[in-house]
């Protein structure tokens, strides 16, 4: 049985265990009027997914509506299997990610530049969802739950294609990746949490997320529902994406020539996230290797970053 965690009267999570890793992805459930899943994670999570609806009481036949904060892999890649299951069901997306989840060929192709030979391994098959399933919502686009309306906002910064979904009842904002990783301590081992943005490849852009914070801010939320990995105190979140992207994109000035590499940028990384957590307390030897693949794609994305400065000026 899936390990279930209530959040409200109407909002549960559990974990979708990507990539076999317990702390790593959450989905999160309402049981209200509509029933509403937001996140599906990648096509291995699948059974995961289902028993966690499962324990609630319910199937993918009863879904009314799948939120998709973004396209990458871990959040969307299983949309296409889970369709086959709901095909009642409607896939609430970006208007930048809708063409992908209908003919996901361009997202395989940019995933298979990232994560070469382990795409499927991580991933596995990654389907389209039917065109007559998908709805876009644009920046300030609301949806009618039945005991709830909820607002959508255009959130880039971490990806283009990035929306966040904000609940006024529960004063909660659904943050995907908008608002950074929450690495908790079944992911990490270590006796303390903490959030960090995550700048993997391709769009992460420090400017945008410095605006996305301030939008999402201005809402004020008293918590935030990540993705990875479940809720942070709405402030705590704002502090760690902010500090961390202005932390990152420092590093990535001062280091980057046009000789840098990924594997450059992942171990000046990884002695900035060391000194960075001594500054805040925690001062044993902690092993970054522990954060698992998420330095490699953060050091991916900073060096696209600098990339794409130096052709645009």
């Amino acid at each position: 049985m899936a390990d279930i965690r209530r959040l409200s009267e109407t909002l549960f999570m559990f974990d979708l265990f990507e990539q076999g890793l317990r702390g790593r992805s959450s989905a999160y459930v309402y049981t209200g009027p509509k029933k509403v899943l937001i996140e599906t994670g990648s096509a291995p999570c699948h059974p995961y997914l289902v028993d966690g609806l499962r324990t609630l009481g319910l199937t993918p036949a009863d879904l009314d509506y799948v939120v998709l904060t973004h396209v990458h892999l871990d959040h969307a890649g299983g949309a296409g299997v889970l369709a086959i299951d709901a095909p009642q069901a409607t896939f609430v997306a970006h208007p930048r990610a809708a063409r992908h989840l209908v003919d996901p060929t361009k997202l395989i192709a940019g995933a298979k530049a990232v994560y070469g030979d382990d795409l499927e391994r991580f991933f596995g098959q990654i389907l389209p969802v039917p065109e007559r399933q998908v709805l876009i919502r644009e920046d300030g686009d609301t949806l009618d739950l039945g005991d709830r309306v909820v607002t959508f906002y255009d959130t880039p910064g971490h990806a283009r294609h990035h929306f966040s979904m904000h609940d006024p009842a529960l004063s909660a904002v659904f943050s995907g990746d908008a608002l950074g990783v929450r690495y908790v301590a079944e992911f990490t081992g270590w006796p303390f949490e903490f959030v960090l943005p995550s700048t993997s490849p391709s769009d992460f852009d420090p400017t945008a997320v410095e605006n996305t914070v301030a939008k999402l801010r201005a809402l004020g939320p008293a918590v935030v529902y990540h993705t990875h990995f479940g809720p942070s105190p709405a402030e705590e979140a704002f502090a760690g994406t902010l500090e961390g992207a202005r932390m990152f994109a420092r590093l990535a000035d001062d280091i980057y020539t046009g000789q840098t590499t990924w594997e450059h940028m992942a171990h000046a990384l990884e002695h900035r996230v060391a000194a960075w957590l001594r500054d805040n307390g925690h001062t044993e030897s902690w092993n970054i290797a522990d954060l698992g693949v998420d330095i490699e794609l953060d050091a991916k994305g900073l060096l696209y970053y600098q990339q794409q400065k130096r052709i645009q000026r």
